[in-house]
């Protein structure tokens, strides 16, 4: 049994992305994947893993970096359900296997070669998430040969729209590359920044649903080694 854990958003196609991407994975890993919310939207993963007692059940945080839900909340919840046998798997994070995911999607909106580029990322007040981010922006930078500016759509800064003031220099088109898993109110904040081209979020991308199985056999693999 596979609990995929996101955070959750009051729009909808931000909720139908996820609902298919928990699809998605159910269907290659053929194992029954049950969907839960970190915040906003229900089941919370407590009421979740109380319906599956009597299952072995592996939790994986579909988040892009790790804040306090990954770090705190979803342990928290993990304890609260009493579940006897749980596995909590790693966070996607900034997971090299994304890069690929993360081209895909700005190139698919119409990034160009010379184009000035900005991250734009949920924000964070653990620094652990925002270093997280840095480091997909570095990555995405070499492997576009441009520098990549962070931008934020909540909580840290610089905002996006900012960043993308600050990238526009000599009348150059700024593209943005969307670091979020799924739509919702913070892809309607990058897509209102000013760029001209705004790439789509993660979402259920391939590239995506196979982070989630090598999680998922992540654990697999260290429950057979133990």
């Amino acid at each position: 049994m596979i609990v995929l854990v996101a955070h959750g958003t009051r729009a909808l196609e931000g909720a139908l992305v996820v609902e298919a991407l928990a699809k998605r994975v159910w269907e290659e890993a053929d194992v029954p994947v049950l969907l839960a919310y970190a915040d906003v939207r229900r089941p919370g993963l407590t009421p979740v893993l109380d319906s599956v007692r009597g299952h072995r059940t592996v939790v994986i945080p579909a988040f892009l970096a790790s804040g306090y839900h990954v770090r705190t909340d979803i342990p928290a919840q993990i304890a609260a359900s009493g579940h006897p046998d749980v596995v909590l798997a790693e966070a996607f994070g900034p997971a090299p296997e994304l890069l690929d995911v993360l081209r895909d999607r700005l190139d698919r909106a119409g990034y160009r070669n010379g184009d000035a580029v900005v991250l734009a990322a949920a924000g964070s007040s653990d620094p652990c998430a925002l270093a997280e981010v840095r480091l997909v922006a570095e990555a995405l930078s070499c492997r576009l040969g441009t520098c990549v500016r962070v931008g934020y759509t909540a909580t840290a800064q610089p905002s996006v729209a900012d960043a993308v003031s600050l990238a526009r220099g000599q009348g150059r088109r700024v593209a943005v590359a969307t670091w979020l898993l799924a739509p919702g109110l913070f892809h309607r904040r990058a897509a209102e920044s000013g760029a001209d081209v705004v790439a789509e979020p993660l979402g259920s991308h391939p590239g995506v649903v196979d982070l989630a199985l090598l999680r998922y056999r992540q654990v697999l693999r260290r429950s057979v080694a133990v």
